[in-house]
């Protein structure tokens, strides 16, 4: 894709375990550890990351030649999403092959300005768009974002098995709400349960990127439009997102050995 040199999919295979602030905070995670990065909403029928950047509604993108648009920039990232096309308020009553379409043209008409890193926040599921994705651009790795609840298991299993299908590295899983923190107390319990995500990394050869706590603050910074890694860049949560960004990384610059040979920015 021009101008972009690595893509990642952030995926999970179901809805509701928190995947669209992992993708905005590993983003800005990213950005934080020197990189120019960028983050394209996939999800056509609920996109989010307009929100979660603070970018206002009806907020539009530039023209940049002929059926081309501009990213908008937030908080330091490039940004696409069907937000920025349409009244967020207006359901999308497409069909699967409408919604591909659309996905692709964001994906393709974008003038991304020389990223190093494309984080792209899948949609539930493994239908049209992660087909689409998979057959149309190089994707270099997915993360696989779950909590460790048994059912959210279930979907992750399939989401990884989607894309060894389509031979895209699993680079690791993320476990969300792994620890349910008090904000009154501060006493943790693992509500949704314990070592689901360590599980799951081992039964596909894969790695425990890092773990995340259930707190209202995380909550209310996404809602907010100011993620924990701009609103606490000195926080542990944050401290966690730089980890799991550095690993991310590693691995994609790691498998230029055998490829092409391409270099992140200075």
């Amino acid at each position: 894709m021009e101008g972009v040199k690595h893509i990642v999919a952030v995926a999970s295979g179901k809805g509701g375990v928190g995947k669209s602030t992992v993708t905005v905070n590993l983003a800005l995670a990213m950005a934080a550890e020197g990189y120019r990065v960028g983050i394209l909403d996939a999800d056509i029928y609920g996109p989010s990351q307009a929100q979660m950047l603070g970018v206002a509604e009806g907020t539009r993108p530039q023209a940049a030649g002929e059926n081309r648009f501009k990213p908008l920039e937030a908080h330091g990232l490039q940004a696409m999403s069907m937000a920025f096309m349409v009244d967020t308020r207006e359901p999308m009553v497409w069909r699967g092959p409408m919604v591909a379409g659309a996905f692709q043209q964001l994906l393709t008409q974008t003038a991304w300005d020389d990223l190093d890193v494309l984080f792209i926040d899948m949609p539930p599921g493994t239908g049209d768009i992660q087909l689409t994705l998979a057959q149309k651009v190089p994707v270099n790795g997915a993360v696989i974002v779950t909590t460790p609840q048994d059912i959210a298991l279930l979907d992750a299993r399939k989401g990884i098995e989607m894309f060894r299908k389509v031979n895209v590295p699993v680079l690791g899983v993320v476990e969300n709400m792994s620890l349910h923190i008090c904000s009154n107390c501060g006493h943790g319990e693992p509500i949704f349960g314990e070592g689901g995500g360590e599980r799951i990394a081992e039964e596909y050869e894969t790695r425990v990127l890092g773990r995340l706590p259930l707190t209202m603050a995380i909550r209310e910074q996404v809602d907010s439009g100011r993620p924990t890694v701009v609103a606490e860049p000195d926080g542990d949560v944050t401290a966690t997102f730089r980890s799991m960004a550095r690993q991310i990384a590693e691995q994609v610059q790691g498998q230029q050995t055998e490829g092409p040979s391409i270099s992140f920015s200075d």
